[in-house]
């Protein structure tokens, strides 16, 4: 395995793509998948699958492709959902209540088990099976639980506050949902929903074009 330093970035989002793919074939029965049928799933090139995975090792056989469930149990590893992961979520409005509600983050591992807010109006409101906390009671929370990861989900002019408090608590890694780039040493993943809007309007007016 290569060192995950030098693995691009856009490799890393992929193995998501390829383990759910892989969970859905698993579903249907199928045992094997050669990386044309992999790659035409998920609408890219098999040289790139093949690419892809050559970061982490040599998997599948030539002539008869990549055992569906044992590549599947591989990826659980490499990308580190081969155990339960906790989560807390630091804003209780729309997007931080959406998150908290999204089954599939259990189905995958990421257990939410908190969620919190700053405004005492939403305070001990049900979001799903959690109450809100205030974020006053973080700190003890965390203290009393392994939590390894935090969603930012708050306005844009607390976010940074939020992952300063984060820092001093050892979460180990964030991901933003607030519109800003924030300053932290803690691995981030920044979430900008507009930005995939943008992209989609972009390719439907170059579509646009392109036709006349």
């Amino acid at each position: 395995m290569r060192n995950n330093n030098k693995i691009p970035k856009p490799v890393i989002r992929r193995l998501g793509l390829y383990y759910r793919c892989l969970n859905r074939l698993n579903e249907e029965g199928i045992e094997f998948v050669a990386s044309k049928d992999l790659a035409a799933r998920l609408g890219i090139k098999s040289s790139q699958v093949r690419k892809d995975l050559s970061y982490f090792g040599e998997f599948g056989k030539r002539g008869v492709g990549y055992n569906v469930e044992e590549l599947m149990k591989k990826l659980e590893g490499i990308i580190g959902v081969d155990k339960y992961w906790n989560v807390i979520i630091l804003g209780a409005g729309n997007i931080g209540a959406a998150i908290a509600n999204y089954a599939g983050l259990k189905k995958d591992k990421f257990n939410i088990i908190g969620i919190f807010d700053a405004d005492r109006s939403k305070v001990g409101k049900k979001i799903g099976k959690l109450t809100v906390q205030h974020v006053s009671e973080l700190k003890s929370f965390v203290q009393k639980n392994i939590i390894e990861i935090a969603v930012i989900a708050v306005p844009e002019t607390a976010a940074q506050m939020v992952v300063e408090e984060l820092e001093t608590l050892n979460i180990k890694g964030i991901v933003n949902f607030a519109p800003v780039k924030l300053r932290t040493k803690i691995p981030i993943e920044d979430v900008d929903i507009t930005l995939s809007f943008k992209s989609l309007v972009f390719r439907i007016e170059r579509s646009k074009k392109e036709g006349n």
